[in-house]
């Protein structure tokens, strides 16, 4: 069966096709993005009129893509930018009164949820405990259990988007590196006992493409080797590439491996949150999971239709 998965995050729009079959993992078939940026379209807590016609336009081209590669069904849903906005209603309905998708806003928890079903069945069970992270453009998803369905699931708004939004990297002293560093722990700690009561993880994961930047920055393999080369992000090498990149002028990030010209301004947010996440969690390392929230809700899907076959 051919399925796909409409994602409209904080910085993309990305549509998968998959085939999935039962005993079988979902083998990518074909892709289709852009780059959105919706939390650069929100003023005043209201996506722009220039946002939805953007989300519109892209929708429209997406599931006409879907059809075309022969999906039975799309699947559309939409993350922490749309979610967050005073006028979600109006987004959504000015999206399908122009092209007849309805997308569904998926709860902070729900993404959570979603993401860490994709990484347990990708792991399986011998990876025990399980704790995810994963860091998105608007928010930072945190996940643990022993099980698919996961003991405890939220949602922080520490993502590498919005903190760049919030932030400028062209001024950050000495002193304001240390007092954001701070900052990002205290929001971590906050709730941190809901996944660290269950115990210590057996295993510790991160999906997401600033996590893969930053392994990829300090010394992972390069995604051309393709997916199943194992990647791992060391607390250690992480704490060493901070000041570096705090100091880098913005105009040479993109020089680094992995790094994007669009996503080069969310490099230093998004390492300072990773950095807070293996600190506040206490993780040496975190093994990078090239299944995510789309790869979750593919697999939810396809066990709910099996159950019906």
């Amino acid at each position: 069966m051919r399925l796909g998965v409409l994602d409209i995050g904080s910085n993309t729009g990305h549509l998968l096709v998959v085939d999935a079959r039962g005993g079988a993992a979902p083998l990518p078939a074909a892709s289709y993005k852009e780059p959105l940026r919706l939390a650069e379209h929100i003023e005043d807590g209201h996506v722009t009129r220039v946002g939805i016609e953007a989300l519109t336009e892209f929708t429209r081209h997406a599931m006409r893509f879907a059809v075309e590669r022969g999906c039975v069904e799309t699947m559309a849903f939409a993350t922490s930018a749309v979610r967050e906005a005073d006028n979600t209603d109006e987004v959504l309905d000015a999206v399908q009164a122009e092209t007849g998708t309805r997308i569904h806003v998926l709860s902070g928890e729900d993404e959570a949820r979603l993401t860490f079903l994709a990484v347990r069945r990708w792991f399986g069970w011998s990876a025990g405990r399980l704790a995810v992270f994963d860091i998105g453009g608007g928010s930072l998803e945190i996940a643990g259990g022993p099980d698919e369905s996961p003991d405890v699931a939220w949602s922080v708004p520490l993502g590498a988007a919005r903190l760049a939004r919030r932030w400028s990297t062209w001024d950050l002293t000495a002193d304001r590196v240390e007092d954001l560093r701070l900052q990002l722990r205290a929001e971590l700690a906050r709730d941190a006992g809901d996944l660290l009561r269950g115990g210590r993880p057996d295993r510790a994961a991160a999906t997401s493409k600033t996590f893969r930047t930053l392994a990829r920055i300090c010394g992972a393999a390069p995604s051309s080797e393709g997916s199943l080369v194992p990647r791992v992000l060391r607390r250690d090498d992480l704490r060493a590439w901070v000041p570096r990149l705090v100091a880098m002028p913005p105009e040479e990030l993109p020089s680094l491996p992995g790094v994007s010209t669009g996503r080069s301004h969310q490099v230093v947010p998004g390492a300072l949150v990773a950095e807070a996440v293996m600190d506040v969690f206490d993780v040496e390392e975190l093994e990078i999971c090239p299944w995510a929230l789309r790869e979750g809700v593919i697999l939810e899907r396809f066990d709910q239709i099996s159950v019906l076959d």
